[in-house]
């Protein structure tokens, strides 16, 4: 099951700013573009994509259910809705978007609605986002092994998220990172700073490559052209194995991302 490294995110992008964004990474040639429900922003992905003239069939597609719409007689009509938005007939990848324990809908429930979407052709892959080991596990026990394509869960050089990562590595869940750059916190790192002039690359290509180089997929967000196209760059970056365990040393748990009622025990 192939998961494709490096898209563009979208989170916290609406109106303008998004159709903007990704046509100006469409143009660049990125081909993978990550949404969700909560996002409030489908409608103008869909606008972008199909003011772009890049053809559906080159396009990677994910986005993300959300709590609201957990509940078995809900998930495939908010897709379906999710869907007109975008403007397809499909996406290539659907989340359930945290796991939201004590929120009315069993892990069970919402994880068959999700199987239910890929068997009636509404999306290509399944997948999970912001679970823990434990729900993972359970997550796999409702749709069985080899169905959860990735867990998308927030990473960075700040939060490396060892036990989890090696955990889906070992059920051959693809990791994919988001806020790999810790809000732009890491941008400020000496150590990453040090690597990025050894390399003459940006501070952000460096934390992207690192993920990279992890197996990782990474879908970093712009709403600049030149950070995008920058950004694009980290794909040929190549860090060596004293510059990983550099940046191996820098984890502290930065967690910025853990609402209340959606997040689980972390790990």
């Amino acid at each position: 099951m192939s998961i494709p490294t490096f898209g563009l995110g979208t989170f916290r992008l609406t109106g303008q700013a998004v159709i903007d964004s990704v046509k100006s990474a469409l143009a660049l040639g990125y081909r993978v573009i990550d949404t969700a429900q909560i996002y409030k922003n489908e409608a103008e992905v869909g606008q972008a994509i199909a003011e772009s003239g890049v053809p559906r069939s080159e396009l990677f597609i994910t986005t993300k259910i959300w709590v609201d719409n957990y509940a078995a007689d809900k998930l495939i009509p908010s897709l379906r809705d999710s869907l007109n938005k975008l403007r397809t007939d499909y996406v290539d990848l659907l989340l359930i978007h945290w796991p939201a324990p004590g929120n009315g809908v069993e892990l069970r429930e919402y994880m068959t609605a999700l199987a239910e979407a890929k068997k009636l052709g509404l999306t290509r892959h399944i997948g999970v986002s912001n679970f823990n080991i434990e729900l993972t596990r359970q997550a796999i026990d409702a749709v069985g092994e080899g169905e959860i394509a990735t867990n998308q869960i927030e990473l960075s050089p700040y939060l490396q998220n060892d036990k989890l990562t090696a955990y889906l590595k070992e059920q051959g869940i693809t990791v994919t990172s988001y806020m790999t750059l810790a809000y732009g916190k890491v941008l400020k790192d000496p150590v990453l700073a040090e690597i990025a002039a050894k390399h003459k690359a940006t501070v952000a290509q460096v934390a992207l490559a690192w993920a990279l180089q992890l197996g990782y997929a990474v879908i970093p967000s712009s709403t600049k052209r030149e950070n995008l196209a920058s950004n694009l760059l980290a794909r040929g970056l190549k860090l060596d194995a004293d510059d990983m365990a550099r940046i191996a040393t820098l984890e502290r748990n930065g967690r910025e991302v853990s609402p209340d009622g959606l997040a689980p025990a972390w790990d």
